[in-house]
C-alpha cells in the first residue's frame, strides 16, 4: 500500500455534498484562513493543485479550499501521533463545527483520525503495527466494527521467513481508507464506488508556509536523522526455488 493523507477539515454537516460540488474557491480568502490556521509563520503562494494530487504534500506546502459550508486543508504538520492534542488554536477555529482530522503514513502503517462536534471529541484512533494503539477514545464508529471483531485479519506474506503474527487485528491502512470514505467520501487505494468523490475535480489554492524562526526545519531535520540512524542498513532479499523469501548480501547481485 502506498496510501499517505494529511487531512484537516472544519464543516458544517456532511462534508460529501460541498466536495461533490466544489468550485474554484477565492485564493485571498483561502490564504486569510491559512494565515488563520499557522499564526506567525510565513505564508507565501504557491502553485495550486488538487485534492487526488495534494492529499500528502510536502513539508512547508499547505493546499486548501474554501467550499460551502467547509475548509478543508492538507498539511503534513496536521499528523499527529494523539489526534487528540490537536492545538487549542485550531480546536477554536473550528468551534461550532464539526472538525475532521485524518492521517495515514504506509511507510510505517500508520493511521490516526479524529472527529469533533461542536468542540466535544466524539472519536480518536492511532495506531501502527510498531507503536501499537496510541490513542483510542470514544465509540468506535460503525464502519470500525467490522474489523476490531476479527474480520479482517491479516494474512502471512507466503514465502517470508520468520513470520509471527500481525501485532493488530487489522491492517490500519485498511481502516484508514473506510475512515476516509466514511468522513470524507472518497478513497486513496482499492475499488472506488460510483457516488465516490472525484479528488482530481476538487480544486485547491497551494501556499508555502514556513517557520520564520528555522526551528520547526531544524528539529525536523534532526528527526528525520535520527530515523535514518535507527533505520539501520538496508537489507536485500531473493526468492529461493522452494517459493520462500532469503536474505542475500549486496554481493550476491
Amino acid at each position: 500500500m502506498g496510501a499517505k493523507t494529511a487531512l484537516l477539515a472544519f464543516t458544517d454537516g456532511d462534508i460529501r455534498p460541498a466536495l461533490l460540488g466544489a468550485t474554484r474557491s477565492d485564493r485571498a480568502e483561502t490564504e486569510a484562513l491559512v494565515r488563520q490556521v499557522h499564526p506567525g509563520y510565513v505564508v507565501e503562494p504557491a502553485d495550486d493543485g488538487t485534492l487526488f494530487e495534494d492529499i500528502y504534500p510536502p513539508d512547508d506546502l499547505t493546499y486548501a479550499t474554501v467550499l460551502a459550508g467547509v475548509e478543508l486543508y492538507c498539511d503534513r504538520r496536521f499528523m499527529l501521533d494523539r489526534p487528540s492534542e490537536l492545538p487549542e488554536h485550531l480546536r477554536q477555529a473550528g468551534a461550532g463545527r464539526r472538525i475532521i482530522m485524518h492521517g495515514m503514513h504506509s511507510v510505517v502503517d500508520w493511521l490516526g483520525f479524529a472527529v469533533w462536534e461542536d468542540g466535544v471529541l466524539i472519536r480518536s484512533l492511532s495506531l501502527s503495527p510498531g507503536g501499537g494503539i496510541q490513542e483510542n477514545i470514544g465509540t468506535p464508529y460503525d464502519f470500525e466494527l467490522p474489523y476490531w471483531t476479527g474480520e479482517h485479519p491479516v494474512k502471512p506474506v507466503p514465502g517470508w521467513p520468520n513470520q509471527g503474527p500481525y501485532p493488530l487485528p487489522f491492517h490500519p491502512l485498511e481502516l484508514g481508507e473506510e475512515a476516509l470514505r466514511a468522513l470524507f467520501g472518497f478513497v486513496i487505494e482499492g475499488r472506488p464506488k460510483s457516488n465516490d468523490i472525484d479528488t482530481e475535480a476538487v480544486h485547491l489554492h497551494g501556499f508555502r508556509v514556513t517557520d520564520p524562526s528555522g526551528e520547526e526545519q531544524a528539529a525536523r531535520e534532526a528527526m528525520y536523522a535520527q530515523a535514518l540512524r535507527a533505520m539501520g542498513p538496508p537489507q536485500r532479499f531473493r526468492m529461493g526455488p522452494d517459493g520462500t523469501w532469503h536474505e542475500v548480501s549486496l554481493d550476491s547481485f
